[in-house]
């Protein structure tokens, strides 16, 4: 049995407060390499909510947290270490420099509205974050932009599990089998009105 597998039935096993503690907990390990599928653990955690062992508003509060959390952790990474670290063999397997460095150029193309499909790319996710930190972006583009996604994502995550019921592994399934194309669209969607909100928000300073 494997790290997930064991984090899903723990989670099924406890109730209230604990129960949230654990969310909590892998989510933030995750952020120090912890292999978790947070899209899998928030499916199971949404589920659960429909046997009141858990609240959607807390499961929301408490996933954004850490996911965010754990975000910023690799960011952090990024910054603080950058491409030195992947000297290190364990390192260089996870994240070889050749990768960092298109995800570099992918970041410096796309600005810190990138960070936005940090939520939306589960196989880039980690290098995307680390590759955004090691150009020394704000933390404050990292919470604007990926925390604004994660607020879209996980919402949504939560009612339509609750929306189909005891039909949830089937959402699961096709969550993790469409997300390649529908999710980005939203990505896409959420950048676009991102944007748009905040261009009106220099043009009005300008005019101020």
């Amino acid at each position: 049995m494997d790290v997930m597998d064991r984090l899903l039935d723990a989670l099924q096993a406890l109730q209230g407060l604990p129960a949230y503690a654990l969310l909590l907990g892998a989510l933030l390990s995750s952020g120090f390499g912890l292999p978790v599928n947070e899209d899998l653990l928030l499916v199971a955690a949404a589920a659960l909510t429909l046997r009141g062992v858990m609240e959607p508003l807390p499961l929301v509060a408490t996933a954004w947290v850490g996911i965010l959390a754990a975000d910023t952790l690799v960011f952090h990474w990024g910054r603080r270490f950058g491409a030195p670290l992947l000297r290190h063999r364990a390192a260089a397997r996870v994240l070889p420099p050749q990768r960092l460095l298109a995800l570099q150029v992918r970041v410096q193309r796309w600005g810190p509205a990138c960070l936005a499909l940090v939520r939306f790319a589960p196989g880039l996710r980690t290098a995307l974050l680390f590759a955004a930190g090691s150009l020394r972006l704000r933390y404050r583009d990292l919470w604007l932009w990926d925390g604004g996604a994660a607020l879209v994502e996980i919402p949504l995550l939560v009612w339509a599990v609750r929306a189909v019921g005891g039909n949830w592994q089937l959402l699961a399934d096709a969550a993790l089998r469409w997300r390649g194309v529908l999710l980005p669209l939203l990505a896409l969607l959420l950048a676009v009105v991102l944007l748009t909100l905040w261009w009106r928000r220099r043009r009005a300073r300008g005019r101020a």
